[in-house]
């Protein structure tokens, strides 16, 4: 509808106050409906608990095509996050896509850390974690190569996983928005500078990291966002497509993880503070992390409005690491746009997709 100068004129006023009550009370409505409504189901792409142990989920998914590729996939999520970002919905969904297009899809997912395991590490998640979930998929496929998928902090997890296996069975990696100078993370870096931020006080204090504090330091890079989401919502809540898409990345978006405590601490100290997957100096479990020993073939993917992994974060990675088939690709989209929703799926997994397929046979 044209809302030009000449239109407004020809709109009786009285009419047009109708119209504006009327809208009101029919969002008043909805959202009064939303707001009781139970949470918007996401990951419903059919899958089996392959193993758990503590805060660790191992998910393997059903397959959609009748020929599937040799070389299963592991996908590794952030500690932070839940995977189902990775599955919001039928349609919007990477790994229905994946399933589709041939691939054997598992996904390492996370449960919030009980009080016992505050004093998870990075030795924990790289050199237990990630290293058993890739023998349960090798288990359970009968094939020795596995690819890694690794989304933000889940591929720096997976980098130093790789970095420590130089001779594993590791057939590819592809990280996602992933960070390797933590001193070129903008913002981040500002708020995890240590003349205002006492990672110990905090740590020693409270063991878990809550999950409202861990939200609060994501809000604090765009401190905005969330209040113009909610008035983007009221605008379009008598959209439903609008309010699904809106209501599955919220429900993500507010299931935000609590963090191990240790965990925090040392990825604080060693990788923001210390930089040292960036300079090569990481230790992890007494195995250097440099990332000249990765050799596999490596994908790069990263957002050109990320804010919370930059473009100068992301950049060195190909520098780095040791492979010689390695490839970056830049793309339009934030961190979480890249990889869900309409956008994803016409930019990012086709590209995905293209480049994986051929080193998974």
């Amino acid at each position: 509808m044209s809302n030009s100068p000449g239109d407004n004129a020809d709109i009786d006023p009285q009419t047009a106050a109708q119209t504006f009550v009327a809208q009101t009370i029919a969002r008043g409505r909805r959202s009064l409906e939303l707001a009781t409504a139970p949470p918007h189901p996401v990951g419903l792409s059919p899958k089996e608990v392959l193993y758990s142990r503590g805060t660790l989920r191992l998910y393997h998914y059903e397959a959609q095509s009748d020929e599937v590729y040799r070389v299963p996939v592991l996908l590794v999520m952030a500690t932070t996050n839940r995977a189902f970002i990775f599955d919001l919905a039928p349609g919007q969904s990477m790994i229905e896509y994946m399933l589709q297009q041939g691939f054997d899809v598992y996904v390492l997912d996370w449960e919030a850390p009980t009080i016992a395991e505050r004093n998870l590490t990075l030795a924990d998640y790289t050199q237990d974690f990630i290293p058993t979930c890739i023998s349960k998929v090798q288990e359970d496929s009968g094939e020795e190569d596995v690819s890694i998928i690794g989304y933000c902090m889940g591929g720096v997890l997976s980098l130093i996983y790789a970095a420590t296996h130089a001779d594993g069975p590791l057939k590819n990696l592809v990280c996602l928005t992933t960070p390797v100078d933590f001193h070129r993370t903008g913002i981040t870096q500002v708020w995890n500078d240590p003349r205002y931020f006492d990672v110990d006080a905090l740590v020693d204090t409270l063991g878990i990291i809550p999950a409202e504090t861990v939200t609060q330091m994501f809000e604090m890079q765009r401190p905005a966002q969330k209040i113009a989401g909610q008035l983007r919502l009221w605008d379009q809540i008598l959209d439903d497509d609008f309010v699904d898409n809106y209501r599955a990345f919220n429900r993500w978006g507010e299931e935000t993880l609590p963090l191990a405590g240790e965990y925090l601490r040392e990825t604080t100290k060693e990788l923001n503070w210390g930089n040292k997957l960036y300079t090569g100096e990481l230790e992890v479990d007494g195995n250097n992390a440099n990332l000249s020993n990765v050799k596999m073939p490596l994908l790069s993917i990263v957002a050109e409005h990320d804010h919370l992994a930059p473009r100068d974060a992301t950049l060195p990675l190909l520098d780095l690491v040791g492979s010689q088939d390695k490839q970056e690709i830049l793309l339009k989209g934030g961190h979480v746009s890249l990889i869900a929703g309409p956008n994803a799926a016409k930019r990012m997994w086709p590209r995905l997709n293209e480049w994986l397929a051929e080193r998974s046979v």
